[in-house]
């Protein structure tokens, strides 16, 4: 079974990867060695949680995951330093214990101004590739180096740390730079993975994980309510972008994926996020206009807001309110575990 495994991943991402069976969780082990590095350095086996699915994992091939870069990445995401302010952090608006989001609307910036749009989840970017509310990064190495702890400002502030100095060198070969930030970031984002949920207990076998109420939910989910025509798969996404109706009856309407296509099709559209944790991560929705669940599964039930450019998709659904509670019931059922090491504070170097 091993060795089937590492020939799936091997076809799928060549020599950089291999698939790790331990003790019955699939392990993800992507990396190389480069120059100076040693062996053990060079593969970071990430534990996939039950229901997550190795061969849709995206990691590019110039920056590959180990452990040295994973710490490092974790160490910048929970440093205030790198801030004008000193005291915001990456965890400042993606909070573990708020499904890696924000339970504010609006999250403030590094200068303390609120931000345009609701802080998306970080949860299982790992199978993601062009990242964004409405896809205006084609990585997550592209996203983090547009943010403001890769400013020439910030770098510096970091450069005159003597532990990065030294673990820059160690990971990268050079002083610290924007570059290295953004990819050590992004290799620790890569183990925010959520899964082991009650679902998929419930599909793993054990008929007792989900609740009768919950199970009604699922039913709806797959059929009468729609829900798989966008968020489907493992991840309960596509990946795609959708116009819902959400802020487009504004003076001034965020326009989403069409500043980045320049298709008049894509106005207003903006990426399925998935529903992995979901339950934990409230306000919903890339404004955060919608405060609980039952308000989402609200809104689809009316079929969104009409606009020019509603999704083909969003059409009103014949749901009681006891179906919508059902439904709720699945959603919250979604609710995973992400590893501890992956939540927990690190400290910080000096």
């Amino acid at each position: 079974m091993a060795q089937r495994g590492l020939d799936i991943v091997r076809r799928w991402m060549g020599p950089l990867a291999a698939l790790l069976l331990l003790a019955g969780d699939v392990g993800l082990a992507l990396g190389q060695a480069g120059a100076g590095r040693s062996a053990p350095e060079a593969l970071a086996p990430l534990r996939l949680p039950l229901g997550l699915v190795a061969r849709f994992a995206a990691v590019p091939a110039d920056n590959p995951l180990t452990a040295a870069k994973i710490t490092l990445g974790k160490q910048l995401f929970w440093d205030p330093r790198w801030s004008t302010t000193g005291t915001g952090a990456c965890v400042s608006c993606h909070r573990p214990e708020h499904g890696w989001s924000d339970p504010q609307r609006f999250s403030f910036d590094h200068t303390g101004q609120p931000t345009a749009r609701h802080t998306p989840t970080l949860i299982n970017r790992l199978f993601s590739q062009v990242q964004g509310w409405f896809g205006n990064r084609a990585s997550l190495e592209e996203l983090l180096a547009t943010l403001p702890f890769t400013s020439p400002e910030a770098v510096v502030r970091l450069g005159d740390i003597p532990g990065y100095q030294e673990q820059f060198q160690r990971v990268f070969g050079t002083a610290v730079t924007a570059g290295g930030v953004a990819q050590a970031l992004a290799a620790y984002t890569r183990t925010v993975l959520s899964g082991h949920a009650a679902y998929d207990r419930f599909q793993a076998g054990d008929r007792q994980a989900l609740s009768e109420a919950a199970q009604r939910g699922l039913l709806l989910f797959e059929g009468k309510a729609r829900c798989t025509h966008c968020h489907s798969g493992f991840n309960f996404t596509d990946e795609d972008y959708h116009n819902l109706g959400i802020g487009m009856d504004q003076d001034t309407p965020d326009l989403g994926r069409t500043t980045v296509t320049q298709d008049d099709a894509d106005t207003g559209a903006f990426k399925t996020p998935t529903l992995r944790d979901v339950a934990r991560r409230g306000p919903y929705m890339h404004d955060g206009s919608l405060a609980t669940l039952e308000q989402v599964v609200d809104l689809y039930v009316q079929g969104g807001h009409a606009n020019p450019w509603l999704s083909p998709k969003s059409r009103p659904l014949d749901l009681t309110t006891a179906e919508r509670a059902d439904l709720v019931t699945f959603l919250q059922a979604l609710t995973g575990e992400v590893a501890p090491e992956v939540s927990h504070p690190p400290p910080l170097p000096r």
